[in-house]
């Protein structure tokens, strides 16, 4: 580009030079005696040089901008297709873990469903009184006793064994865990409130809402102690402290649409009130709190807000 402005420039100057050399004396004479042709000339020869640099430079000036900007394209969707496979690789390896995560509490829920089976036939079994064989022909029949006798309420569970019973066994590695669920299902109303959980927990993981996942807004112990002793309403509105939308509209929509579901989670509801209302009396405030802390809490907050117990 410059060279063709040199060379432009370079036939220019050559030809005003051939015109001024060509030109004749009286009008040479003429032209160098009036300072202002003179000038007039000399801007004449110089103005056309000027603007042929001044071309030149911003011609230059332009493809170095065109130059500036495609490399600034080029940079930045090199940025944009890094950034987007490392967004990609990201939401792939969060994927990853959610499937894994899911997988493994569904084992874990699979697990727990069939203790709680084999922990409840047997106790059926016990229901079912044996056949008493016919007595020998000739002998007085001696009146048995009747099995009239009920089995005698197990002792209450220790405040620490219930809120542990009631949060389920972390994997199905947990012995402890699975030892306290035993003991609790020994317990007529907390063996109630365990299966009514365990069923409204499996329903809520069959719309992709898991407990542990779920930020719980804590509530004062007094408030719940308020709620045992019969306060429900607005007073008590603190204890639904699971704020998190899609799982309350998830809920919300699974109560309205499915039967299955709002029969399970209202009796839920009514097997948590009344066993927490015997609990409560008996828990200190720390344990009132772990016990808030228990999926099955968390579950009785979700599904109290849904029904409405805190309207």
């Amino acid at each position: 580009m410059e060279i063709a402005a040199l060379v432009f420039t370079l036939l220019w100057l050559g030809l005003v030079g051939w015109f001024f050399l060509t030109l004749p004396e009286d009008a040479a004479r003429l032209t160098r005696g009036d300072p202002l042709r003179f000038m007039t000339t000399l801007l004449g020869v110089a103005l056309p040089v000027a603007l042929i640099w001044v071309a030149t430079s911003t011609a230059r000036t332009a493809q170095t901008m065109r130059e500036e900007s495609a490399r600034l394209r080029a940079a930045m969707e090199t940025m944009r297709e890094s950034y987007d496979a490392s967004q990609t690789r990201a939401a792939e390896e969060l994927r990853g873990a959610l499937d894994a995560r899911i997988e493994e509490m569904n084992q874990a829920q699979a697990v727990l469903g069939a203790e709680l089976a084999a922990l409840q036939n047997p106790k059926a079994a016990v229901l079912t009184a044996p056949v008493r064989p016919d007595p020998p022909a000739g002998r007085p029949v001696a009146q048995g006793a009747l099995a009239l006798e009920t089995e005698p309420e197990a002792e209450p569970l220790p405040p620490e064994d219930f809120i542990r019973a009631l949060n389920f066994p972390e994997t199905d590695r947990d012995a402890e865990g699975f030892r306290v669920l035993r003991r609790a299902l020994e317990h007529h109303g907390t063996g109630q409130l365990v299966t009514a959980s365990q069923d409204i927990l499996t329903l809520l993981a069959q719309d992709g809402i898991y407990m542990d996942d779920l930020t719980v807004h804590r509530a004062d112990a007094v408030l719940w102690r308020a709620f045992a002793e019969g306060n429900h309403g607005s007073d008590v509105a603190a204890l639904g402290g699971i704020r998190d939308r899609s799982s309350l509209a998830l809920t919300a929509a699974r109560m309205k649409e499915d039967t299955v579901f709002r029969d399970a989670a209202h009796h839920f509801l009514r097997t948590f009130d009344r066993v927490f209302a015997d609990f409560a009396p008996r828990a200190t405030d720390g344990e009132i709190t772990a016990f808030a802390n228990t999926r099955t809490a968390r579950a009785f907050m979700l599904c109290a807000r849904v029904a409405g117990t805190f309207d």
